[in-house]
């Protein structure tokens, strides 16, 4: 179960996903236990996989707003790489950055 001080142990910048929650820390609670659910939920693993990397940017587009909103800037960080690439349709290693993404998820999950 996610909390105020996993959050923080995590790295999240609470103080900001707070203050985009107007302060209400069960919101921000919630909230991001909701975008963890949607980043492991494999739909942008998925999509990436397929070659389909205009449903991928679309994916990685809302799970970045997500995630930059309520401040998890460790995830956020291969995550907003990850988006631009598909953004631009550049060549890159996407699947690195997923796995990155997908580690740090998982980091949170076991705080």
């Amino acid at each position: 179960m996610l909390t105020i001080g996993k959050l923080k142990e995590f790295g999240a910048d609470v103080d900001t996903g707070l203050s985009r929650c107007a302060n209400n820390e069960e919101l921000y609670i919630r909230l991001a236990g909701i975008t963890v659910q949607e980043l492991s939920s494999g739909a942008l693993g998925k999509a990436i996989e397929e070659g389909d990397l205009d449903s991928a940017f679309q994916i990685a587009h809302k799970l970045k707003g997500g995630v930059t909103n309520l401040a998890l800037m460790p995830i956020a960080e291969p995550l907003c790489e990850l988006t631009e690439l598909l953004r631009n349709k550049t060549p890159g290693n996407y699947e690195t950055l997923y796995a990155e993404v997908i580690r740090r998820t998982n980091d949170l999950s076991s705080v």
